[in-house]
């Protein structure tokens, strides 16, 4: 069987699979969050926190519920990190350097979990356990939350209430993560993934180190990062490390488990706002942008330019063997189309085109389908811009399910799509300014590609990296975790935001000029935008990296 063929059967069933689940495991997301009975454990944790389960905020107390708790978990951590020497199971390491813990525990809060820095050989169990992994959980859970309270903005009418944020935050992480982590950390486990904390592990042989380690709970952190759409693992090399992903079968569960929530929540969408169709329209967007980004790295890894990657058939440069190819350049695809981050393969040894992919998906926001919770609601975002695009084109205000999108509802849009781009832009730019792309292994556009994609990643809440530019500096760790800040939660302020917005309106009803938004012409429509708006802002930039390296 040839690589190609072995590819495409790849991801065909893993397209299949996630088509199998789209219903069933959508429905029951939509039931829990829109239940309105709690279990015994939740009214306990309501009752310790002195939370209300039954009164519901509106948009500014979701917010600031939202952000405290964000707060609290970015000073928790980071105090966590300072103080790991004195705490059980720190297997005797040092305290983690101050600019180091600032990158680190802003990194997981935001769900960006870039790592400047080998886990297994730099932080305890108990930091791993119960310091990262559960801000994994917590910080998925949060972009969960953010995107069912902008669908209820579309869904309510002459309403302020968009639901009970702590709600919301401990009944997805109870009832969603948790469940489909006992069971993911299973099934990789009986693939082989280790789960241990103890045993002397000797690992030197596998990372080219010579420290002997101790084993770790990696089985349960790996299931959390691809599910949480984490990119940090235990181990420095992520998921190329056999201890992480053994086997070309564990590598297409964790692919589906990347895959899972954010393909599956436009259902909650469409159940949401009481039309299935709807919900298909914006799967249906996610899955084109997905076919075509996959389809396109796999295309420029297994036909790369070069005397080599000819002559051998492909680019194997920087790939695991156990997966090869095409696995690995539709895991990079996977990683980076959503906020994973994870890596299988190392994404600065792809081809130029090849590599200049990751960093398109990142760019396009990563909604296809984007991060658990961040994918949906930031292609929400460009339907509404689709759809004020089109009612200019008319001539009439636009609607979209029954709401107008007036001048407040654009603004918020507009700032929601500007922040990042303006995140990246100048974050690279910074770089430059202050002699701080010298420490970049390569120079010429593939220099300039590493600063850009070191930007993009942490700006778009990603975490991976092209990992040839040395970024564990005190000034690469605060320029890195500010972007992660700022593009984590200036953008959920203004989901939010347009969530109060609309929740405000009356029903519109449809009209003969109304745009159907369930259709393929809209389908079409918000790719289009999608596409061109990310070619408007970024093309200067890959034209000078990735695109002149190619050239």
């Amino acid at each position: 069987m040839s690589t190609t063929t072995a590819g495409v059967i790849f991801l065909v069933s893993l397209a299949v699979v996630l088509a199998a689940v789209y219903r069933p495991f959508g429905d029951y997301m939509f039931r829990v969050v829109s239940g309105r009975r709690h279990s015994r454990v939740e009214r306990g944790i309501y009752k310790l926190v002195g939370v209300d389960a039954e009164a519901e905020q509106s948009w500014g107390t979701y917010a600031r519920s939202l952000l405290a708790f964000s707060l609290v978990s970015v000073l928790f951590l980071y105090a966590f990190l300072r103080l790991q020497d004195k705490l059980w199971l720190s297997l005797g390491f040092d305290p983690v350097t101050d600019h180091i813990a600032w990158n680190a525990a802003v990194s997981f809060v935001t769900n960006t979990n870039w790592q400047a820095y080998s886990g297994e050989s730099t932080m305890g169990h108990l930091v791993q356990m119960a310091g990262l992994a559960v801000q994994n959980f917590v910080s998925a859970s949060v972009g969960i939350a953010v995107a069912v309270a902008l669908i209820r903005g579309f869904a309510r009418s002459r309403t302020t209430q968009l639901g009970n944020f702590w709600v919301d935050l401990v009944r997805i992480i109870l009832r969603i993560l948790l469940p489909i982590a006992v069971l993911g950390a299973i099934v990789l486990m009986v693939g082989g993934v280790v789960q241990n904390l103890s045993g002397g592990t000797d690992v030197s042989t596998l990372t080219g180190g010579t420290q002997t380690l101790t084993g770790g709970p990696v089985a349960s952190q790996e299931v959390i990062k691809e599910l949480g759409t984490n990119g940090g693992g235990f181990y420095n090399v992520n998921s190329a490390h056999p201890f992480e992903n053994p086997t070309t079968w564990t590598n297409w569960f964790e692919m589906f488990l990347i895959l899972l929530i954010p393909f599956s929540l436009p259902r909650v969408f469409g159940r949401m706002v009481g039309q299935n169709r709807q919900g298909y329209a914006i799967v249906a967007v996610m899955a084109i942008l997905a076919v075509a980004s996959i389809t396109l790295t796999n295309v420029f890894e297994l036909t790369g330019d070069g005397t080599v990657p000819q002559a051998l058939g492909a680019a194997m440069e920087g790939k695991e063997a156990r997966f090869g190819v095409s696995n690995s350049a539709s895991f990079a695809a996977v990683t980076t189309l959503t906020s994973t981050g994870a890596v299988n393969s190392f994404h600065d040894s792809f081809t130029p085109l090849g590599g200049m992919m990751p960093l398109v998906n990142m760019m396009l926001g990563e909604v296809a389908p984007g991060g658990v919770g961040a994918g949906l609601y930031g292609l929400l975002i460009l339907a509404v811009i689709t759809v004020f695009v089109a009612g200019l084109m008319v001539g009439r205000t636009p609607e979209y399910l029954g709401k107008k999108i007036g001048a407040r509802e654009i603004k918020f849009a507009s700032l929601y799509f500007l922040i990042t781009p303006m995140l990246v832009l100048i974050g690279t730019a910074a770089a430059f300014a202050t002699g701080n792309n010298t420490t970049a292994l390569n120079v010429g556009p593939h220099g300039l590609s590493e600063v850009l994609y070191a930007f993009t990643s942490a700006s778009n809440n990603n975490g991976s990296a092209f990992a040839g530019i040395t970024v564990n500096t005190p000034w690469w760790d605060t320029a890195l975790g500010l972007c992660m800040l700022l593009g984590r939660f200036l953008p959920i302020i203004f989901v939010l935001g347009l969530a109060g917005a609309l929740a405000r309106q009356k029903p519109v009803p449809a009209s003969e000029g109304t745009l159907p938004t369930h259709r393929p012409l809209f389908v079409g429509l918000v790719v289009g935008v999608t596409v061109v708006l990310v070619a408007l802002t970024f093309l200067p930039a890959l034209a000078l990296g990735p695109l002149a390296e190619g050239l």
